[in-house]
C-alpha cells in the first residue's frame, strides 16, 4: 500500500480555496515534482473551479492547460481534490469520480482527496481530509496511517495566518482566470508568500 505525502504548499492552497468560496463546491488538481516510484508526493496543487464543477467542457479545458504547464515545469498531475458546498457531506460526487478516473488513465497511483468542510476550523487538531485510492477498478478509502502531512502544526498555523491577514484573497482559481485572463492561475505570488512563511528563518520548519 503506497503512502501519500502532502506538502505544506499543497495543503494550504487547498484549504484557502475552500475558505475563499465557503458556499460553493470547489475542486482542483494535485501535482507532484517527485519521481513516479514509491510514495505519491503531492508537492503543489492547482485550484480549478468554484462555479462550473458540473461542466465537462470547462473541466477539460482546465485539465489540458494544466497538463501543458506541468510539462513545461517538470511536474505531473497525480490526483484530484474537491470540497462540497454541503459542509456535512465529504463524499465524492459523480463528477469527482469522473475527473479522478481521467487522471488514473495517465497515472495509475492517482488519489482522490476530499476536504471535510465541517472540520475546517482553526482549532481542529487533525487535517480535515479523506483520501481515496484506485484499487481493483474502484475507489476506496485509504488507510489514514498511510497519509502524511509533515509539520502539520506549522502548516495549520500558516493557513490560519493567511486567513487572518486576508491573504487568502490572493488565491486565483481557473474560474477566476476565465473571468479575467490577467489573473495568474498558477498562483506564483501566493506560492511565494506560503514558502516564505514556511521557511526555517521563520521557525516554521
Amino acid at each position: 500500500m503506497s503512502e501519500v505525502e502532502l506538502s505544506c504548499l499543497a495543503y494550504v492552497k487547498m484549504y484557502l480555496h475552500a475558505s475563499l468560496f465557503p458556499r460553493s463546491s470547489v475542486n482542483g488538481l494535485l501535482l507532484s515534482s517527485s519521481p513516479e516510484e514509491g510514495a505519491v508526493c503531492v508537492t503543489d496543487c492547482v485550484p480549478l473551479l468554484h462555479s462550473h464543477l458540473p461542466l465537462a467542457m470547462i473541466s477539460q479545458l482546465a485539465l489540458t492547460q494544466v497538463d501543458v504547464w506541468c510539462a513545461q515545469t517538470q511536474q505531473r498531475i497525480v490526483g484530484y481534490y474537491q470540497a462540497n458546498a454541503c459542509l456535512s457531506n465529504s463524499s465524492p460526487t459523480p463528477g469527482a469520480f469522473k475527473m479522478a478516473e481521467k487522471i488514473v488513465e495517465h497515472y495509475s497511483n492517482a488519489v482522490l482527496l476530499m476536504i471535510e468542510g465541517r472540520k475546517m476550523s482553526s482549532g481542529y487538531r487533525v487535517p480535515p481530509i479523506v483520501v481515496y485510492e484506485h484499487k481493483e477498478s474502484r475507489w476506496t478509502l485509504k488507510d489514514k496511517h498511510t497519509i502524511m502531512l509533515r509539520q502539520w502544526e506549522e502548516t495549520r498555523s500558516i493557513a490560519n495566518q493567511l486567513l487572518k491577514s486576508r491573504d487568502h484573497t490572493l488565491l486565483v482559481d481557473f474560474d477566476s482566470h476565465l473571468d479575467d485572463i490577467t489573473k495568474d492561475w498558477t498562483n506564483q505570488k501566493l506560492n511565494a508568500k506560503i514558502m516564505e512563511l514556511a521557511s526555517p528563518a521563520n521557525g516554521n520548519m
